[in-house]
């Protein structure tokens, strides 16, 4: 294999050796904890525009598996690993992990202490890097001007797509699609309802004239904050029908409501985080991917912080009960598990009359 580097934008430079697609990555780099998942990972429209570590050691050692996919392709721009597994074991395997990283022209490099870069980005905080096969003089400056722009534009569909449900349909859900996953979709028609995504631009009278029982915000992308247009439709949707936010969704609702977000130092990315529930205090492992979180302090008066973060106490969870509308900052339920939260989405149809 051929040599590689990897320089961080703190200075850092690591040296290990290519996989995936030719040419070079210039990314926001971070890091997700989950031990498996990385099919979910690789397609999760949230990673649009970064560069991916994974702090488990292997990757690919049951290959690639088409049908557990997040999203129609993927948005990752690099990732790295300490190994990746050349002869992948699982009776459901399409192909190995290289060959789907040159397929979706998505840069490798292995053979780098991952738990070492884990620890600058805890220390530091998430930063820019650029996979190269050599060290220039202008890297430096494009570390420092780099920037995710446009994610969810870049992510959403732009069209709008009718699911059916499983079984009788007895509710219609409008999902607003800022980089949806395909398991909120399944999560909803398995539980009786049909689905109509719409694109994230899609005005509030436009989703009020759908005539849904109640509305979703997917998660997605990039700062809340670019999302002003969103915001704005939101607010105008707020107590017109039950609404369910989740993660990207989560935070416009929080600023929606005159709530504030800001970027975490590092973020909460990976399929083990803690997360408590305030009214029952019960501690659940959830699924997360984002590196922004909702100043819950903004919020007071307006919503009741229903959920924390057990590791560092930041907000994971709003209710909005005179508006009909909750939202959670983690994955109620992945393709990749856990599923401890799954019960969530059978509140949002107890919210719209279901009997769920």
């Amino acid at each position: 294999m051929k040599k590689a580097f990897i320089v961080l934008e703190d200075g850092h430079v690591f040296e290990g050796k290519r996989f995936g697609a030719d040419g070079d990555a210039l990314g926001e780099l971070v890091f997700t904890t989950g031990m498996v998942g990385y099919i979910e990972t690789l397609t999760d429209p949230c990673y649009c525009g970064q560069i991916v570590v994974q702090t488990f050691p292997l990757l690919g050692n049951y290959g690639m598996i088409y049908e557990d996919t997040e999203g129609k392709k993927s948005y990752v721009k690099g990732v790295v690993v300490r190994e990746w597994c050349e002869a992948p074991s699982n009776f459901r395997c399409d192909g190995d992990i290289d060959e789907y990283l040159k397929k979706e022209n998505i840069v490798g490099i292995c053979d780098i202490d991952t738990r070492e870069i884990t620890q600058i980005i805890r220390e530091k905080g998430v930063m820019n890097a650029k996979i190269v096969d050599e060290i220039t003089d202008e890297i430096k400056e494009e570390l420092k001007n780099y920037k995710v722009a446009d994610a969810v534009r870049t992510v959403s569909s732009g069209v709008t797509e009718t699911y059916e449900a499983e079984g009788d349909s007895e509710y219609t859900v409008a999902v607003v699609d800022f980089g949806e996953k395909s398991d909120v979709v399944k999560q909803l028609t398995k539980r009786g309802c049909k689905v109509v995504s719409v694109p994230y631009d899609t005005s509030a009278d436009d989703i009020l004239a759908l005539g849904a029982d109640g509305v979703v915000l997917s998660d997605g992308p990039g700062n809340p904050a670019d999302n002003a247009y969103s915001v704005e439709q939101v607010k105008a949707l707020m107590g017109k029908a039950p609404m369910f936010g989740i993660s990207l969704g989560h935070q416009i609702m929080a600023l929606a409501n005159g709530g504030k977000t800001e970027k975490h130092k590092y973020g909460h990315r990976g399929a083990n985080q803690p997360v408590k529930n305030l009214e029952v205090g019960q501690t659940y492992i959830t699924s997360q991917n984002h590196g922004y979180v909702v100043d819950a302090d903004s919020l007071n008066g307006v919503g009741e912080l229903a959920f924390v973060n057990a590791n560092d106490g930041t907000c994971e969870g709003v209710k909005y009960p005179d508006k009909k509308a909750f939202s959670v900052q983690f994955h109620p339920a992945a393709g990749s598990g856990p599923m401890d939260t799954e019960f969530l989405y059978d509140e949002f149809v107890k919210m719209m009359g279901g009997k769920n």
